[in-house]
């Protein structure tokens, strides 16, 4: 009897001591870092460009295949300037994630994601800003171009620069903001579908990103000009099917590449034909039917053409052969109705369906680069619905570019309205301006944004 309780004294402190020790060493262990929460690396002094820091930007295939759609995959810390070199004082991130192609096959996409100094309401606030890349390299992208002492002004990025600075007008008022590089691993330069998948898996990891103070169910807004208008307005046809659980309350698009049919035809032989051959070849990376037609029936100078272009950023592929005939680069007697063209533009054409948020949209009267007619009929499509909400505006004082300067900070103020809960007005409405500039609070705007832009050159905290 007494062998028999000893041995269960025994068993049972052997059980306790036991458990005790497994406590013991989980307690010890290092804790493992959450599948969607992985560990942030510091800045580097010099960032590297996509082409050369393959392990960030295209993560293996089976590991982006395993994450959800705007999962986080990898995360760092960046330093963000203006033109490459003055420092921002602002908190600011690169990640990487999960996104799909116009296929909804799993790609890797990155966003660049910051965050203003200060205090603000959570869940804060954020703007999603598609920079106009305009271009077919990796290096050219807005997470490498808005980094300091990043190459981008020598190899012909100017544009992503240039359009940071609407990126801080948000930051300067406290929002959040995501900087998607919205052409993809390929650099799918005019890819809307793709695009707008990018987008709104950037904002998806926007809001999986706790660093940032988004957090789901926060207001979200979206600008884009330009080559930006591209992803921005597909983004929001297909918010409502592809990311229906984003908040956004409202997108505004300027300069809209609403048909590259009609904006291929405008170009054929002007001086804007370099800068849309770009999108022609931009194309290819993402429609493999297209690719496989340039591959077969492009003419000797086109194939020249192809490879010499394939690696420039926007500056030099519109100042490369202006005025060329860019349809007869195509051995066809009708390009525009080989069957992959018709499907590529058909795919890439907005108007499908009506966004199920507000829209501000604005053109130039005189728009050299996109056509107005195609924008004309995008806003009759959209405001044939009752439900539509459009505040649409032609500015006469501008040509392509000085509209996104007129009428750029018109289109911000609208935005940063609907951001704080001010309701957009019901129905449509079209006006012809003599210049957007004249828009209520624009001037006011656009003096405090360059007085605090100016500010922060000599380390001023942005957003506090």
């Amino acid at each position: 009897m007494k062998t028999r309780r000893l041995t269960g004294r025994l068993l049972r402190f052997g059980t306790v001591s036991l458990s005790a020790l497994v406590v013991a060493a989980l307690a010890a262990a290092p804790a493992q870092a959450e599948p969607d929460a992985p560990a942030i690396q510091p800045a580097t002094l010099l960032p590297l460009p996509p082409e050369f820091d393959p392990a960030f930007y295209n993560p293996a295939a089976d590991v982006v295949a395993a994450t959800a759609p705007g999962g986080i995959i990898a995360a760092r810390q960046v330093n963000v300037a203006n033109f490459g070199l003055i420092p921002l004082n602002v908190d600011a991130w690169q990640v990487s994630y999960r996104s799909n192609d116009s296929r909804d096959q799993p790609i890797a996409a990155v966003t660049t994601l910051l965050k203003p100094r200060g205090t603000a309401p959570t869940p804060r606030k954020l703007l999603s800003v598609q920079i106009a890349e305009d271009s077919t390299a990796g290096y050219c992208s807005p997470s490498y171009a808005v980094q300091q002492f990043s190459a981008s002004a020598i190899v012909g990025q100017i544009v992503a620069p240039a359009e940071f600075l609407f990126a801080q007008a948000a930051l300067q008022h406290g929002y959040a903001v995501s900087i998607p590089d919205h052409e993809g691993p390929n650099s799918a330069y005019a890819a809307g579908p793709l695009g707008a998948r990018i987008t709104l898996d950037g904002i998806r990891a926007a809001t999986n990103f706790p660093q940032l103070e988004v957090g789901p169910g926060a207001p979200v807004a979206m600008y884009g000009y330009s080559g930006g208008s591209i992803p921005t307005g597909h983004a929001a046809e297909l918010h409502k099917t592809y990311a229906p659980e984003l908040n956004i309350v409202g997108a505004a698009e300027g300069g809209v590449g609403a048909d590259l049919g009609a904006t291929l035809l405008m170009a054929n032989n002007q001086a804007t034909a370099g800068l849309v051959l770009g999108a022609v070849l931009g194309l290819s990376r993402d429609y493999p039917d297209f690719a496989a037609l340039l591959d077969q029936k492009l003419n000797p100078l086109g194939q020249l053409l192809k490879t010499v272009k394939g690696p420039l950023c926007v500056q030099y592929q519109s100042a490369l052969i202006p005025f060329l005939n860019i349809t007869g680069l195509i051995n066809s007697p009708d390009p525009l109705n080989e069957p992959a063209v018709k499907q590529v533009l058909e795919d890439t054409r907005l108007g499908k369906t009506l966004p199920d948020m507000p829209m501000f949209i604005w053109h130039s009267r005189w728009d050299e680069i996109l056509p107005l007619p195609a924008t004309n009929q995008l806003v009759d499509t959209y405001c044939q619905d009752p439900k539509a909400q459009v505040t649409y505006t032609r500015d006469w004082a501008s040509e392509h570019i000085a509209a996104e300067v007129t009428g750029g900070p018109a289109g911000l103020m609208w935005l940063f309205d609907r951001l704080e809960g001010v309701p957009a007005a019901q129905g449509c409405s079209i006006t012809d301006s003599p210049t957007m500039l004249g828009t209520p609070g624009e001037l006011g705007m656009v003096s405090d944004m360059l007085g605090e832009t100016l500010a922060s050159f000599f380390g001023k905290p942005i957003g506090a």
